[in-house]
């Protein structure tokens, strides 16, 4: 991981650029992520899903995002996660992560308004939503890592 720490840094000091437009815009904390994949190292501007409401709401009635842009979901502990697509109108790649930030599964190209439960394979404790094609791009996979420099406090 050392031979990868200026490509982080790097990559955490371009500027977040998130539309002003964006229904989410005003109802989520923003932050950057980095995700460590077989190859490279990619960087994406995040919306935080902190808070129970915030995590019910999700990307809902979202209509488009930015190709380096997902949302983070953080819980409290690790615990099975599920997720759906109800009023969610753009496909997402929905990866699950445990603690330690390791991609443990991830679903791809889910279906828009869909009321499937997409569930995680085991116990994690982040779920990051990303544009539908994402994991596939970028060599995504179980195993990758999600970095993420802060901790919330509970």
């Amino acid at each position: 991981m050392k031979s990868l720490r200026p490509l982080l840094i790097a990559l955490w000091l371009v500027p977040l650029t998130v539309s002003a437009e964006d229904p989410v815009d005003q109802a989520f904390d923003k932050d950057v992520l980095v995700i460590a994949a077989r190859d490279a190292c990619h960087r994406f501007d995040i919306y935080l899903a902190l808070s129970h409401p915030q995590q019910r709401r999700g990307l809902m009635r979202v209509r488009s995002m930015p190709s380096s842009t997902g949302m983070l979901f953080v819980y409290a502990a690790e615990d099975h996660r599920s997720m759906w697509m109800k009023n969610t109108f753009i496909p997402l790649d929905i990866l699950f992560a445990k603690s330690d930030g390791s991609v443990s599964s991830i679903a791809k190209n889910t279906v828009p308004q869909s009321l499937q439960s997409i569930s995680s394979t085991e116990a994690v404790m982040f779920v990051l939503e990303l544009n539908a094609g994402t994991a596939e791009r970028l060599a995504i996979e179980p195993g990758s890592h999600l970095i993420w420099d802060h901790q919330v406090p509970y």
